[in-house]
């Protein structure tokens, strides 16, 4: 494999990464990545793709400074240009330093300003990774194989990885053939890492007896992709909206409930709860009264939250100033803390909030204190504030912090659910409306 690695990576890429193609090779300094970047340096002129490299400096190792001098000289003895990341993972320790680290490193690299980011795992890593996911009672999503080629998502910038069907024995071999010279990170000795511990004692053993292991464990992990991929079609034609209401789960049975909740919770960023947490939200939503009010707190910081038939997700958004006050002076866009989004002023002509009316005295946005009314229409009653938002079907959660227009102490509107028909614009005039943007 050695002599014929640079052409099988030349035709595995070809149909995958456009000509002229930014590419930034993820460069830790050891075996693999070095690899990577000699192999990638090569190939990068006859496929007219531009190379960078990006370093992630953790800081864990005293001799992370090496590592990254070590990155610095071989990138410049390769004129590759590099940039180096340093990131402090400290507060995100409790999480466990294997996957802060890997959650700072993904931060790093969505910020590089390339195409696509290169990363070098290889076949071992995809045999470990399937092991190490089983043995931890992962799910079908979580046991799929690592693709060659992942499109860009909300947290992570699109990658490649050319290594995936190649063993490590491989690369080494490559390496000592070119006398490539890498660094060894002190760690990947520590065996009390649940990967080290498989990689030093279980796979070598395991390889006596299957020395296809490998190969067979990838095509695993590639069956597991399928199913995992037909589950999310399944779970996107379930899925009729935007939004989650609990008559479509109860209508389901509890596996496909419980796939359209997973599916529900992914494509909206949420990190996935344990299975018996996802079974526990499950059976609180559709279980409890219509009355209820039902909060199933998970991951860092979220929450799944029912409103008559709507399940909702949301981020702790944390204590609020109930005295806030803000000045508006015209500004397209104002930072609203309270619900941690922004509102937003657009023109209009003959809807929203009359312009000249405006006009009358200084305008602000304020937070509820209670009593207040407001209405709705020329021909209708004025309402409490209470009965409208609840009319409305605004949740409680959301109430206290939305944004109140004031035309000095007059109510002009409460943002995204009513105007006061008084500051209402008549057809033909100038307008603005008060949007808000979560």
């Amino acid at each position: 494999m050695p002599a014929d690695l640079l052409n099988h990576l030349s035709a595995r890429l070809n149909s995958v990464i456009p000509e002229g193609s930014s590419i930034c090779v993820g460069l830790s300094g050891g075996m693999d990545s070095v690899v990577l970047l000699h192999l990638l340096s090569q190939l990068a002129s006859r496929h007219g793709w531009r190379l960078s490299a990006v370093h992630v400096h953790h800081g864990i190792s005293p001799n992370a400074d090496d590592w990254a001098d070590f990155c610095a000289a071989l990138c410049a003895r390769q004129a590759i240009p590099l940039h180096i990341e340093r990131v402090d993972i400290s507060p995100l320790r409790q999480h466990g330093i294997e996957a802060a680290a890997r959650k700072l490193r993904h931060a790093a690299f969505a910020r590089q300003p390339a195409d696509l980011i290169a990363l070098a795992h290889h076949a071992d890593d995809q045999a470990e990774t399937l092991l190490l996911q089983l043995l931890r009672g992962a799910g079908i999503k979580g046991v799929a194989a690592m693709p060659l080629f992942k499109p860009a998502s909300a947290t992570m910038c699109a990658t490649v990885r050319p290594l995936l069907d190649i063993a490590r024995a491989d690369l080494l071999a490559y390496a000592q053939q070119y006398d490539l010279t890498w660094i060894e990170d002190e760690s990947n000795a520590d065996a009390s890492y649940p990967r080290n511990f498989l990689r030093h004692q279980v796979l070598p053993l395991l390889e006596q007896r299957f020395p296809a292991y490998r190969q067979t464990l990838a095509r695993s992990a590639g069956h597991f992709a399928e199913a995992s991929a037909l589950l999310d079609e399944l779970a996107a034609e379930d899925a009729s909206a935007d939004e989650l209401t609990v008559s479509s789960l109860r209508a389901r049975s509890q596996p496909r409930a419980k796939n359209l909740l997973r599916h529900y919770l992914h494509s909206h960023g949420a990190p996935m709860p344990q299975s018996v947490q996802l079974a526990n939200m499950l059976r609180q939503l559709i279980e409890a009264q219509p009355n209820a009010a039902v909060c199933v707190e998970f991951g860092d910081g979220w929450q799944v939250q029912r409103y008559q038939d709507r399940v909702l997700l949301l981020r702790d958004l944390g204590a609020f100033d109930p005295a806030l006050v803000l000045p508006w002076q015209g500004e397209t866009e104002l930072e609203w803390p309270a619900l941690q989004c922004r509102v937003a002023v657009r023109p209009a002509v003959g809807a929203g909030i009359s312009q000249a009316k405006l006009q009358r005295a200084p305008v602000t946005l304020r937070l509820r204190s209670g009593g207040e009314s407001l209405r709705p229409h020329p021909n209708a009653a004025k309402r409490s504030l209470k009965n409208l938002l609840q009319e409305r079907g605004v949740p409680p959660w959301r109430r206290e912090r939305l944004p109140l227009l004031y035309c000095g102490d007059e109510l002009v509107s409460v943002v995204g659910v009513a105007v006061a028909a008084e500051f209402q614009a008549e057809e033909g005039e100038a307008a603005l409306e008060f949007i808000l943007l979560d």
